[in-house]
Formats: C-alpha cells, sequence, structure tokens
C-alpha cells in the first residue's frame, strides 16, 4: 500500500518523465522525418505511408527515451525536493534516502517492463515494417527519383537526364544514354518522358513523347530514328532485377524476435559457425531494459541538489550517464567482435559498472543532508567579482536586473543545447555504430561523421535552446514571485523581456552565420562519411568521378576519368544540342584531352555533326582544338542547397531563372535559410507570455 509520501513522490516524477519523453524523443524523430518525409512527399507518396513510416521509428526512439527520461525525472523531481528545502525538511523528521527507494524503485520497474516491451515487441516488428515500407516507395516511384538537371543512374546501364519536371509529373527535355550494347551505343532525347511501373508484372518502362534514338551498331554503322507523329511514343524497358521485395525483406538480427533469435543461435551453433553477434543481440534484450533500474539507482543519488537551476541540470546530467551508458555498450560490442569477452558479460557490462556506481554516490548521498559546497579560492572569488563590477559599468546599456537575467537565460541557454546536442550524438552513435561493425567504415569515420554534423545539430537545437530557456527563466520568476515584486516596482513585462529578445537576436544571428559559413561544407562531409558508412566508396560520392556533368550551355560531358590538377581528360564524350535541347546537333569523342591554355586539344577521336537532326558526314581527327568549359566547372561540386550558402545559393537561383529555368524549389529553399534564423525570436516572443500565465505551477 502506498502511503502519502509515497504518492507524494509519484506525483513529482509522472509531469517530468512525461516532458522527458517528450524532449527527447521529439529531436530523435524530426530529423528523421525530415529526411525521410521531404524526398517522399516530392515522390508523391500518401500523408499515411509516411506516417506509418514515421511510426516504425518512433519505438526505436522510445527505448532510448524511456531510460532517460525516468533518470531525468528522479534527478528534476528530487532535485525540486532539494531546491525547495524539502528534502532536508524530511531529513530532519528521520526519513532517510532509503525510504524514498519505494516510490522510485516502483516507477523503475514500470519503465523496465515498458522498455523491455518496446524492446523485444516492437521494435522487431517496427524495423521490419520500416524497410518493407522504404522498400515499397523506391519500387513504385521509380518517376520521380529522377531530379531536375541531376543525371539518373538508377537503372542498370542506363543514364537519364532531365531539363525540368513540370508540376503535372514526368519528365520535359529528356537526354538518355542506353549503353546496354556498349559505350554510347544508343542515345534518345525526347520532349517529354515518364516512368511507368507495374508492380505485379514487376517491370519498368519509360515512355517517350516526340522522341529522337541515335544507333550505332556493331559494324559501325550509324542511324537516326525520328517520331513519326506526336502520338507516336517509343517504350524503352529497363532492368528492374533488384527493384521489387521478393516476398519480405530478409530479416536482420534487430528485426527478429526473441524466439527467432534463440532459432538463429542454434541454426548457427549447429553449422559450427560463430554465434557471438546473435548471442549478444539477445542478451540485450534483456540488459537495456533492466538498465532502468539502474539509472532509478543513479538518479535519486544524483538529484538531492541545491542548485536552483536543478531542473536543466538534471538534463544535462541525464544525457551524460545515458551516453556513459552506451558508451560502455559500444565497447562490449567492440570486445566481442574481437571474441574476447563473453556475449552475456558486453550486454552487461553498463549495467554492472553504472550499477555499481549508483550504489557507491547513494550511499554516500544518504550520509549528506546538504550537498558538499565547492571552495573556491579567495582569489579566483575577487577576480569575478571584479569582472561583474566592470560588466555592470561603463558603455553597457545593460543593469543590474539585465545582469541578473541574462546569467539565468544563458546558463539555461547552454545546459539545453549541451543536453540536446548530446542527445543527437548518443542517436547517431546508436544508429551508425552497427555499420561500424559491419566493417563498413571505423570508429575514427563515424566520430568524425558527429564532428561534421554538430553545425547541423546546433542549427536545429539552438531554437529549441532559446524556447526552454525563455520559458525556465521567466517561469523561475515567476514561481519564486519575483515577478511580482519587479512589477509592483514598475517594471513592465516589456522591459523585463527585453534581455531575453537580445538574447534571441544573438542566437538568430549565430544561425545565420552557421548557414552561411560552416554548415553546408561541413554537411557535404557528414554526407560522404555516411555514404561510405552506408557501404558506398569515397569514389562513387566524389564529384570528380560524377563521369556525366552539364556545361552552362547545356552541353553534356561525359568521360571515364579526369585529372583536374593537370586537366586531362580520357575517354571524354561532348554531346552538343540546340537551344530547347531537342535536336542533338554535335557528338564528340576523344582518346584524350588535355587542357592547354583557353581551349582544350582533343586527340585521337572523330566529330559527327547534324542539321535538324539529319546525320552529315563523319569527321575522324588525329588532333583537334576546342572551346569547351575550363577544368575547374568538372571538379566543382553539383549545386545542391543542401550545400549551399544563402549567398550560393541566391547566385544559383538567379542563375537558373535567366536561363530560363523553373526556379521555385531554389526560391523556397532560399527563402527557408533566410526566415529560419528569426525562428528564435519567435520562440521568444511566445514563451515569454506562455511562462508568464503558468503562475506558481513552476518551470516545468
Amino acid at each position: 500500500m502506498l502511503t502519502i509520501l509515497d504518492r507524494y513522490v509519484l506525483r513529482q516524477l509522472a509531469p517530468p518523465f512525461g516532458l522527458g519523453l517528450l524532449i527527447f524523443t521529439f529531436p530523435l524523430i524530426i530529423p528523421e522525418f525530415m529526411r525521410y518525409a521531404q524526398d517522399y512527399f516530392a515522390k508523391g507518396v500518401s500523408l499515411i505511408v509516411v506516417g506509418q513510416l514515421i511510426a516504425t521509428l518512433l519505438p526505436y526512439s522510445l527505448t532510448l527515451t524511456i531510460p532517460m527520461s525516468l533518470l531525468l525525472a528522479l534527478l528534476i523531481g528530487f532535485g525540486r525536493l532539494s531546491t525547495d528545502r524539502e528534502f532536508v525538511a524530511l531529513q530532519a523528521c528521520g526519513v532517510s534516502l532509503g525510504q524514498l527507494l519505494r516510490p522510485v524503485i516502483l516507477v523503475s520497474v514500470l519503465a523496465t517492463a515498458a522498455t523491455a516491451w518496446v524492446y523485444m515487441e516492437l521494435i522487431p516488428v517496427g524495423n521490419q515494417a520500416f524497410r518493407q515500407i522504404t522498400f515499397n516507395i523506391i519500387a513504385s516511384s521509380a518517376e520521380n527519383e529522377v531530379k531536375p538537371r541531376v543525371f539518373f543512374d538508377g537503372f542498370p546501364n542506363i543514364v537519364l537526364y532531365a531539363r525540368e519536371l513540370p508540376k503535372t509529373g514526368g519528365w520535359e527535355g529528356v537526354f538518355i544514354a542506353d549503353n546496354r550494347d556498349g559505350e554510347g551505343a544508343s542515345l534518345f532525347l525526347a520532349r517529354r518522358g515518364r516512368a511507368v511501373v507495374n508492380r505485379d508484372a514487376k517491370t519498368v518502362e519509360l515512355v517517350l513523347e516526340d522522341w529522337t534514338r541515335h544507333t550505332i551498331d556493331a559494324t559501325g554503322r550509324y542511324a537516326v530514328h525520328r517520331a513519326v507523329d506526336h502520338g507516336d511514343h517509343l517504350v524503352l524497358g529497363v532492368n528492374s532485377a533488384g527493384m521489387f521485395p521478393a516476398g519480405r525483406v530478409l530479416k536482420g538480427l534487430r528485426e527478429m524476435s526473441i524466439p527467432e533469435l534463440k532459432a538463429r543461435m542454434a541454426e548457427l551453433r549447429a553449422s559450427g559457425a560463430p554465434i557471438d553477434n546473435a548471442a549478444f543481440e539477445f542478451h540485450k534484450r534483456f540488459s537495456i531494459p533492466a538498465a532502468c533500474l539502474v539509472m532509478g539507482l543513479i538518479g535519486i543519488a544524483l538529484g538531492a541538489t541545491n542548485r536552483r537551476d536543478a531542473r536543466m541540470t538534471g538534463l544535462v546530467l541525464g544525457v551524460a550517464v545515458i551516453f556513459l551508458y552506451y558508451l560502455l555498450l559500444f565497447f562490449g560490442q567492440s570486445t566481442v567482435r574481437g571474441q574476447r569477452v563473453a556475449p552475456w558479460l558486453a550486454a552487461w557490462l553498463p549495467n554492472i559498472v553504472l550499477g555499481a556506481a549508483g550504489v557507491v554516490l547513494f550511499k554516500w548521498r544518504d550520509r549528506m543532508v546538504d550537498r558538499v559546497p565547492i571552495p573556491i579560492p579567495a582569489a579566483i572569488r575577487r577576480r569575478l567579482a571584479a569582472g561583474t563590477r566592470v560588466i555592470g559599468g561603463g558603455w553597457l546599456p545593460f543593469g543590474v536586473l539585465d545582469r541578473y537575467l541574462g546569467a539565468t537565460y544563458l546558463r539555461i541557454v547552454c545546459l539545453a543545447v549541451l543536453a540536446l546536442v548530446g542527445l543527437f550524438y548518443i542517436s547517431t552513435f546508436v544508429e551508425m555504430s552497427e555499420k561500424v561493425f559491419k566493417g563498413n567504415g571505423s570508429w575514427s569515420m563515424l566520430v568524425a561523421f558527429a564532428l561534421f554534423k554538430t553545425p547541423d545539430f546546433l542549427y536545429y537545437v539552438l531554437p529549441m535552446g532559446v524556447l526552454l530557456a525563455s520559458l525556465v527563466t521567466i517561469a523561475l520568476l515567476t514561481k519564486n514571485s519575483e515577478l511580482v515584486v519587479m512589477k509592483a516596482c514598475g517594471i513592465s513585462l516589456y522591459r523585463l523581456a527585453l534581455p531575453l529578445v537580445a538574447g534571441a537576436v544573438v542566437a538568430g544571428a549565430l544561425l545565420f552565420v552557421l548557414e552561411q559559413t560552416v554548415r553546408g561544407p561541413a554537411n557535404r562531409q557528414a554526407k560522404m562519411r555516411r555514404h561510405i558508412l552506408d557501404g558506398g566508396t569515397q569514389q562513387t560520392f566524389d564529384s570528380l568521378n560524377r563521369r556525366w556533368v552539364v556545361g552552362q550551355d547545356g552541353t553534356i560531358y561525359h568521360y571515364a576519368n579526369f585529372n583536374p590538377q593537370a586537366g586531362h581528360f580520357s575517354g571524354l564524350w561532348v554531346y552538343e544540342f540546340d537551344a530547347d535541347m531537342q535536336r542533338l546537333t554535335r557528338r564528340t569523342f576523344a582518346e584524350q584531352a588535355s587542357y592547354s591554355g583557353d581551349d582544350w586539344n582533343l586527340q585521337r577521336g572523330w566529330t559527327r555533326e547534324f542539321v535538324e537532326g539529319e546525320k552529315t558526314e563523319f569527321s575522324p581527327f588525329a588532333s583537334t582544338r576546342r572551346a569547351l568549359e575550363p577544368p575547374v566547372h568538372f571538379s566543382t561540386e553539383p549545386p545542391d542547397p543542401e550545400f549551399m550558402s544563402i549567398t550560393q545559393l541566391r547566385a544559383y537561383t538567379t542563375q537558373l531563372a535567366q536561363s530560363g529555368f523553373d526556379v521555385v524549389k531554389q526560391q523556397v529553399a532560399l527563402q527557408r535559410k533566410i526566415s529560419f534564423p528569426f525562428v528564435t525570436i519567435v520562440m521568444t516572443l511566445i514563451a515569454v507570455p506562455f511562462a508568464v500565465t503558468i503562475g506558481r505551477a513552476g518551470a516545468m
């Protein structure tokens, strides 16, 4: 039977636990939603399917956020008891820390059961459903995989390029290189085109309207074929092998249930294969839910603190402990891969280490009536006091009240940003560690990926930090009746909000600086490393190995190899078109090409010119000079709004608009980059009046 004290403690833990689930789960879901939803909406995928896809990611996030929310609830709940001196009063009445364990154990057991259910039941089903849905989307949206002015090579031995993607669907200004019969064997030009996918027959066909076909047969005979009229459609079948799932997608260890894991271990044992990985996954299904009990012990031990900002400090402590937990888990998994530690010990290692630390902390805290003050040398105290006087005087327009609010606001912003960025780090390492264990990359590459993603993390976390800081700062004033005193002294809410708005402006300026400087290049580096960790190679990501490039005048270049330092091509093809890309005007091939002066020296090749699409005389050459794009054009990364600054994107959008292209998507991306930094001011204007209305309920 629960006592009054037990029920009181449970009431203190329930709100921060629920809030923790929202605070921690929301940042983990939103980046994945943005990663998948934007592309899938562009592919014409319905909102219901995208919602189902995101729902499959929720169980995976909950296994992280339930233990973290439990730890946060204990740190904040007991931190409030300590801050309001209720914990001191309880100890004065003879209530020890051990007597408060009963409600903590109850909450921890419930969290353990919830995590176990999510980890053992929902995650295998969710992971399998996620893979199946994404595979089906890719298989049924071949047409929308093509992006304007970007070469698409998703079909085997076929490269497709489209100048525009009209709103009515399909493509406009289509160029297709069909190399199934050899390099440069067939070329297709079409005014319009589209992809037709038949899932029942498992076929993919490209339908071209107002088309022209250029072919070279085995004897070297060149032929040009045209559509008879506008109703003459050309249907080009493509190899769809691998695009359609054969039955259900095969399950990995993470997608298997407990019985399936046992069966897999028995199968591996019978065949003589090592079972370490499967055994580690099996024991992890029990060790991670049991971590809630460890978090309960650590939470009550660390929660008793007298800091006035105990809630936000608890947020940081919670993230730090969870980060340490998964760091130990990754270390254990590495030792299992090296067959140096038994799988059961590696899976339970974080619980053993943190559990022992929790017992020590609990015993130490149980003997403490109050927190032990950290002694600060007198010289440092004098230096801090002198620094405060300098800040308050002179030309700075901020008074004592501004400094008081600003210090609280800045401390909470830093704590919130630190905690939320740490949460992103945990999510990144948990998600990507499996790729390292599969041998797709090294731990140093994973660390580099996380570091290069840091500007992006900060870009999305800083507005949340501003929101939390504004809410908590004003809420603390309201809870402690300081706001009433300030209003009684004639200080309006507008004046109180001034330092918070100033902080929001500074945060917005920082977002603008991140967008204008490091975010784009850092995202490119992070994407390259993720490409490698996903199983790709640096060569397939590198711009120097694109092999297909469009010139500024619409000329298409294709090459086997390119050396930017020497300005040298091997196996260079050049395709030149008329103004609207409806007809091929000249086609050139050169075995070698070298840049010299302002033009290129093409060696051992041929040129074939066309007038109104008709073939003309074939002209071989030993050496000739041509004015083509300079080498820097081929070594420059292809334009992508994700990797461009505001200035670069504006210039690129203007260039496309002057060339007659549809630039709606680029304009939207540009305005989004410009508008996003203002979100910090919006967050502050929302937070301040909202925080005032919560009354004495407190910052939570």
